[in-house]
């Protein structure tokens, strides 16, 4: 299919009525001009609180659960009937009682059992989803724009890690050409859901934090579309955030490779998995603020002609240090570091950065406070015989840290730039913990203290320069 575009809309871009009409006309007005499916987020807030009410059920609070699914249903039925006139209510609010009452079945069983297991978390979860897709599909078909809520489990097709699949391309293809080509031939806007997905099998699984920019790249790849726009609440991919740096800029092009190093090292525009199924293709994508749509927004594309160099700096604050050393030296600190790095992957734990040193092949990694928990049980898990014989000092965690990324095509090719950035921190008093750089030339990962991460990442935006027009940074 010719010219196909693929929008999402984050939960901000639908968190109301007033919201879904704002996406819904969006939508109506590209799908005017050339074929259109979009992807949407659960409603600003629903997936927490989807989240909180499978707490509750598991700890037995039958008013915490009753509370959450009141409030559940309260605003998606508010949502109706403030969007749709009032002929047009009756079906569309037995459909969101289904809904929310599927979601109840399954936290009961949660209840019952005093456990919340992976899979049936992932079917839950994406309940705000397909709630979403519901009020916006009824919108557009209100307003006159054929439009049909389509859920992703029949979509896409991933592996059975539960809480952060991964997609399976060639399946997902067939079958996503097969149940949304017909429709977009015939005119008709599917509106899909984002986060979830199914195995090949038909079980539920999520897509992992953000998971619905990587639905919409997923689709996009799939249908083989021109472009992709991602719709949020900020106008574009920032220099840095604008809290911490107010001179920050809206980068106006980026590349894939940078687009996901900021998104992996703490921006929140993207999700660090959304540009990996267009690399092949090269689709580009547009980042863009729904609440300001005139704005040009962000093009993330293959290669681009800007200057290389520092492009932008991200932080990220829950985050702690794990360090391990061996004992002895005649204990290899390359073995060590292998087995628990290998521990983690298993556990899905992100390991944000590595770094390592010294004679006795001590290493330190930097992964995110909620996931220390599972850090450390992969790791006494893995490690249980060296720590319990002495052969590995116990791992000590600095949970006061903060990581600084900076990032940029090319950054080893501008002389002097590392020690630039070294320096514009120590001279605002914050001491470098631990520093990371891989060959890709793409980050430089800083650990500082974390009461001096908003005064190193100040240092370092205002250092090189990145404020300034595009095209001539750093």
């Amino acid at each position: 299919m010719n010219n196909l575009l693929v929008m999402k809309f984050g939960g901000t871009s639908v968190g109301s009525a007033d919201r879904m009409r704002v996406a819904a006309g969006l939508a109506a007005q590209q799908a005017a001009q050339r074929p259109l499916a979009i992807v949407v987020s659960a409603m600003s807030k629903i997936t927490d609180l989807l989240l909180d009410t499978m707490r509750h059920a598991e700890a037995g609070d039958a008013a915490g659960m009753a509370a959450n699914l009141a409030a559940l249903r309260s605003r998606h039925q508010q949502a109706c009937r403030e969007l749709l006139p009032p002929s047009q209510h009756e079906p569309v609010l037995a459909e969101i009682e289904r809904l929310v009452c599927d979601f109840e079945r399954i936290c009961g069983g949660m209840a019952m059992l005093s456990v919340r297991p992976p899979r049936s978390v992932d079917e839950a979860v994406a309940t705000g989803e397909r709630l979403s897709a519901l009020l916006v599909a009824a919108f557009l078909n209100s307003q006159g724009v054929p439009a049909r809520a389509m859920d992703a489990v029949d979509l896409i097709v991933t592996d059975a890690v539960f809480g952060n699949a991964s997609p399976l391309m060639a399946p997902t293809r067939e079958k996503a050409r097969t149940c949304l080509l017909p429709l977009l031939e015939q005119g008709i806007m599917p509106v899909i859901t984002g986060f979830n997905a199914a195995t090949a099998d038909g079980r539920p699984t999520t897509l992992g934090r953000g998971g619905s920019d990587f639905s919409a790249s997923i689709l996009a790849a799939a249908l083989d579309a021109s472009e992709l726009w991602i719709w949020t609440d900020v106008d574009g991919i920032m220099s840095a955030d604008p809290r911490l740096a107010p001179d920050a800029v809206v980068l106006d092009e980026i590349t894939y490779a940078e687009a996901a190093e900021l998104a992996y090292n703490g921006a929140k525009v993207l999700h660090a998995r959304t540009l990996a199924p267009l690399t092949d293709k090269g689709i580009p994508v547009w980042s863009k603020n729904s609440f300001a749509p005139e704005k040009r927004g962000t093009r993330i594309v293959p290669s681009s002609s800007a200057s290389t160099g520092a492009r932008a700096v991200t932080s990220m604050a829950k985050v702690a240090l794990v360090s391990l050393e061996p004992a002895s030296p005649e204990l290899s600190g390359v073995h060590v570091m292998g087995r628990a790095m290998d521990a983690l992957a298993r556990v899905n734990v992100e390991v944000l950065g590595v770094s390592s040193s010294g004679y006795r092949g001590n290493f330190c990694f930097l992964v995110r406070e909620d996931e220390l928990e599972r850090t450390e049980e992969a790791l006494e898990g893995a490690l249980a015989l060296e720590f319990a014989h002495g052969y590995v000092k116990p791992p000590q965690v600095d949970s006061k840290v903060g990581l600084l990324a900076v990032v940029g095509e090319g950054m080893q090719g501008k002389h002097g730039l590392a020690g630039r950035v070294f320096t514009a921190i120590s001279r605002e008093q914050v001491n470098i913990i631990a520093i990371a750089q891989g060959a890709s030339e793409l980050t430089i990962t800083i650990v500082v203290r974390r009461d001096g991460l908003e005064k190193a990442v100040r240092a370092v935006h205002r250092e090189c320069e990145m404020g300034k027009a595009q095209g001539t940074t750093a």
